[in-house]
């Protein structure tokens, strides 16, 4: 399987949130992931954060299935909020784990992956609303997969930060 096909199947409701560093080796700081700040909706994603300060406000994440199964095709609804517009320019700060082996840490152009849901930069101030299916390969190794994400403009004002954790079964 393609590292860029299970990236999109655990990340893409990160995406779709176009969303303190989460990587210590790219930034030498650490945020701590806190209790009780799910993101509204049937989703496995948790704000790394307190959210009220974000340039993105997230109204509702729902994926189906939820937690995502191998060999399914997941359906991912979201809607949000942004308050100013994202351009050319904006970072997101991802890591993505197999338990506790690091399977990608990169800092990358959002403008790239808001691609993969068919939205392009820039991304204009108001409302967000999206739907996209991804389908997920049946060869996806079970186990655990943590997804971080760190998002922000090119003038490092915080987009928002996401974290999810999905168990995958054979």
């Amino acid at each position: 399987m393609k590292p860029a096909t299970l990236l999109l199947a655990v990340a893409s409701p990160l995406l779709v949130s176009a969303r303190s560093s989460l990587f210590s080796g790219l930034t030498g700081s650490q945020v701590a992931i806190t209790e009780g700040l799910e993101v509204p909706g049937n989703n496995p994603l948790v704000f790394c954060e307190e959210p009220s300060n974000n340039i993105l406000t997230i109204d509702q994440v729902d994926l189906t299935p939820n937690p995502p199964e191998a060999g399914t095709t997941l359906t991912i609804a979201a809607t949000g909020n942004l308050a100013e517009d994202v351009e050319e320019g904006a970072k997101v700060r991802l890591q993505v784990k197999y338990g506790l082996i690091t399977l990608i840490r990169q800092e990358a152009s959002l403008c790239d992956y808001v691609k993969e849901v068919n939205l392009e930069c820039p991304l204009k101030k108001g409302d967000l609303k999206l739907s996209k299916d991804v389908d997920l390969p049946r060869e996806i190794p079970p186990g655990k997969y943590t997804v971080l994400a760190d998002v922000f403009t090119k003038d490092e004002k915080k987009i928002t930060c996401l974290t999810a954790t999905v168990q995958f079964h054979r």
